[in-house]
């Protein structure tokens, strides 16, 4: 299955990268969730950054899910921070 990444605000400020495309992921990786316990595997920043004690948002194909939400071949997957005003 292919995907494509996208890091939005902090998110992608703190891992240096704004996109990617996954051409192929990895067995066991079936949902949303999924993928962003698969990023932390990738190195400390990683895990820091996208790790379960950060609050952030998903969206699969420019709508906000939840992290059991299931991928689709060719989907995209954004995280991103909360929003904030004031």
């Amino acid at each position: 299955m292919q995907i494509d990444l996208r890091f939005f605000a902090s998110v992608r400020e703190a891992l240096g990268v704004a996109e990617e495309r996954v051409d192929a992921v990895p067995a066991g990786i079936a949902t949303v969730g999924d993928v962003r316990e698969w990023l932390c595997t990738r190195g400390p920043v990683w895990a820091e950054t996208l790790g379960p004690q950060r609050p952030l948002r998903m969206a699969l194909n420019h709508t906000m899910v939840p992290a059991s939400t299931r991928l689709t071949d060719g989907c995209e997957v954004a995280f991103f921070p909360p929003v904030t005003g004031g």
